[in-house]
């Protein structure tokens, strides 16, 4: 860790010469793009754009995750310095990450607001490029997944989450933060027998085929045998990875908007997480950040943590195939 470049590196998100390798600038100074990368339209030779979605429509309780994408980004100030501990790998040196800026849509026009995201997306992956995207509420995961399918076929999801968001909504001009995952599964976007939702915890009739792994028996059933059924559950279709925070109990990430007792602590996560190196991950977000219910900041520093988790995954499946 070179900290003595400190004295001289500082706003890299501006001023590196290179998509690839470590930051040295003070974690508490310059320009805090997603883990230092650097800030850029130009998508020539990137293998993974990281967006921000600063979008909040709705949420069941409390409002505020639009502000999730910049506190993530603050938090992950604290990440750049070394490779991903526990991975085995390099995924900032071997990668062109970039921090590709958020979203930019009219907030008063919320009806075209689907269309303008799908369109986002899109475009980075035309470009060759992965997503991995900061929200936002989860109402986000839809849109995104309309452009992945777009490139892969219906998609297999992994979607760590509180709440199924499969509630029954055949609206499908209602953006719900709530129904997106039904939507997905209804137009075709996700194959549920090749889907999984890990850490529900609320009620719901009808989960459309997909397979659950409830918060209850994470805790019975210990993170290796998690990992084991997921795998099996995914095999080696492609998969995009959507991780709602409030998966994690409140204790450990209390800014978000629909908090649930009973959640996964962030070392199941983190382990989770870990062990899934091997699916084919094409994609990913994290969402529902809600910084204005967190002055510890917790819940961002997990977000963080969650979408450079994703792009390790990325990173495995991309090169070690």
């Amino acid at each position: 860790m070179a900290l003595e470049d400190a004295k001289n590196e500082v706003d890299t998100a501006f001023t590196r010469k290179s998509p690839r390798g470590y930051a040295f600038e003070n974690a508490f100074a310059g320009a805090t793009s997603f883990l230092r990368r650097t800030y850029t339209k130009d998508l020539t030779g990137v293998d993974v754009a990281v967006t921000g979605v600063p979008f909040d429509q709705a949420v069941t309780h409390r409002t505020g995750t639009r502000f999730g994408p910049r506190a993530i980004r603050e938090a992950s100030s604290l990440q750049p310095y070394d490779p991903p501990q526990g991975w085995g790998t390099d995924p900032l040196e071997d990668l062109a990450v970039i921090d590709y800026g958020d979203l930019a849509f009219d907030y008063a026009k919320v009806a075209d607001f689907p269309d303008r995201l799908t369109d986002h997306i899109r475009t980075i992956l035309d470009a060759g490029a992965a997503s991995i995207t900061l929200g936002g509420d989860h109402f986000i995961t839809w849109p995104i997944l309309k452009a992945y399918a777009e490139k892969f076929g219906p998609m297999s999801v992994i979607h760590f989450d509180a709440h199924s968001d499969l509630w029954a909504d055949d609206d499908l001009t209602r953006i719900d933060h709530g129904t997106m995952m039904y939507k997905a599964v209804r137009t075709g976007l996700v194959d549920p027998k090749r889907s999984v939702q890990i850490g529900i915890r609320t009620f719901c009739d009808d989960y459309l085929g997909m397979n659950v792994i409830d918060a209850r028996e994470c805790h019975e059933i210990g993170v290796a045998r998690i990992v084991e059924k997921v795998k099996a559950i995914v095999g080696d279709h492609p998969v995009y990875l959507t991780f709602d925070i409030d998966a994690l109990d409140p204790a450990f990430a209390p800014g978000t908007g629909t908090p649930v007792w009973g959640g996964l602590a962030s070392w199941q996560a983190a382990a989770i997480l870990r062990d899934l190196a091997g699916v084919n991950l094409v994609g990913g977000d994290v969402v529902e950040v809600s910084p204005p219910y967190d002055t510890t900041g917790a819940t961002a520093i997990a977000g963080a943590h969650v979408a450079y988790e994703i792009l390790c995954l990325h990173h495995w499946a991309k090169t070690r195939r």
